[in-house]
């Protein structure tokens, strides 16, 4: 067959015919660790059975002398154990990772007491008891009892025309062929070849179908797990107020920083600066009618003054939103930034000139490039830095996020202290739900990555 003929057999194959085949394909594909997950379950669950119920029996029957709280403490460990293993051994069978409960809560953090009501106060280790010490159990057994005669029927079949050459001869009424005749209304006997075609038969069907039957029994186990060992929505919920809190907490702490580093860059430029030309306007002023050249003289200095003013103001309004950043993007913007830096800088790629981005993320994105070049500059004795701006696309969950990455060749060592730049910059990223990430070891070179969530 030539090239030509099978590009045409290929193209006149119903899509639905080849998705099928390659669905099973891929079924097959995933058979070696089911059967795995599958032939380990009931060793494992009959490890995990025998081991809490012996240490929830002792724990209870010992309650009245106090020993018995330990040993249900030991018991409630245990089963998250075997619970955990049994969420690792789902995902190694191929299943989709399941949530992982929160194992303690706030009132962990008061003490013993606090500890102690934490532990038997969450519902997580007690459905994780019970799965250990009887639903896994059960549906263990079960899956592993049909999955053992699947594989023993599959292969009996497909190899009974060699291993009945060694069995004991029995009489023609025990063949499976006499049996069928009889069922369907013959007095024939059968016969060993009759036997050997049943039995090949029997064995292709179940070998066909264990693909199904392991991704079958895996389900089950997997969805037993996903209701009883996963984390509960209201966990969810939960971890999102806090998040949220600490969001709030942050933003308005990082405002705060920002806003007295604000006042400060103020008192120290513009307005000594502002000072000095009410005090030279004023000398100016009494001059005017004595000597004329000298008034001349004081109005040009307060020119100067009044320019530099303007000049320090204009610098301060970029590190929040420049009119370049309004006009034209954040890409425009970044790029005058880096006219702009004493230190060499190089502009790498990742966002197109045309793409388009919130405002309010564009002006974040800005001020921490902005305030992470400046720390560059002051404090890294660098002599070359890169910046990098790029969106990054995460399937789940459907989420887009703006990454902004500063790499210097400084000496390093640049971490978070309280009160200082890279602090700040890491409450605000915690305040608009992202997060700052630094590298930088003793000697260089240092890399700071701040991660934005974008919300169109």
């Amino acid at each position: 067959m030539t090239s030509t003929d099978s590009a045409t057999l290929d193209s006149v194959t119903p899509p639905a015919t080849s998705a099928r085949r390659n669905s099973y394909g891929r079924l097959w594909g995933a058979v070696p660790r089911e059967l795995g997950f599958l032939l380990l379950g009931f060793p494992l669950a009959l490890a995990g059975f025998v081991v809490t119920v012996t240490l929830f029996s002792a724990g209870t029957g010992t309650l009245v002398i106090f020993v018995g709280f330990f040993v249900i403490i030991a018991t409630l460990y245990a089963s998250r154990g075997f619970g955990l293993l049994e969420l690792r051994r789902l995902e190694w069978a191929g299943r989709p990772p399941i949530e992982r409960p929160g194992w303690q809560d706030a009132r962990a953090r008061n003490g013993f007491w606090g500890w102690l009501r934490s532990l038997f106060g969450n519902g997580h280790y007690w459905l994780y008891l019970l799965h250990t010490g009887f639903v896994g159990f059960v549906i263990s057994t079960v899956t592993w009892t049909i999955i053992v005669t699947w594989l023993s029927v599959a292969f009996g079949g497909l190899s009974y025309w060699f291993w009945q050459l060694f069995s004991p001869h029995q009489d023609q009424e025990w063949h499976i062929s006499t049996w069928l005749l009889r069922y369907y209304g013959s007095d024939q006997r059968g016969a060993d070849g009759r036997d050997i075609l049943v039995y090949l038969v029997i064995g292709i069907v179940f070998t066909l179908t264990l693909p199904f039957v392991t991704r079958g029994l895996v389900m089950l186990h997997w969805g037993a797990a996903r209701g009883m060992l996963g984390a509960f929505r209201s966990d969810a919920l939960q971890r999102e107020v806090i998040a949220m809190g600490a969001s709030r907490t942050a933003a308005a702490a990082a405002e705060g920083t920002a806003l007295r580093r604000l006042e400060r860059d103020i008192h120290d430029g513009p307005q000594q600066r502002l000072v000095r030309l009410q005090m030279d306007l004023a000398a100016a002023d009494r001059q005017l009618d004595n000597d004329p050249g000298r008034a001349r003289a004081l109005l040009g200095e307060a020119m100067e003054q009044s320019r530099e003013a303007l000049d320090e103001l204009r610098a301060l309004s970029r590190g929040f939103a420049p009119p370049l950043l309004l006009d034209r993007g954040l890409i425009a913007a970044l790029e005058s930034l880096a006219d702009r830096n004493r230190i060499t800088l190089r502009m790498e790629g990742g966002l197109d000139a045309g793409a388009e981005l919130p405002q309010e993320i564009e002006r974040n994105a800005y001020f921490v490039a902005s305030e992470l070049l400046t720390n560059v500059t002051k404090h890294s004795a660098a002599t070359g830095v890169g910046l990098r701006v790029a969106l990054r696309r995460i399937p789940e969950p459907d989420a887009t996020w703006l990454d902004v990455v500063v790499t210097d060749n400084g000496s390093g060592g640049a971490r978070l202290v309280g009160g200082h730049g890279l602090a700040g910059l890491e409450e605000r990223m915690r305040g608009l739900g992202g997060t700052l990430e630094i590298d930088s070891p003793a000697g260089g070179p240092t890399t700071v990555t701040a991660h934005l969530p974008v919300t169109y």
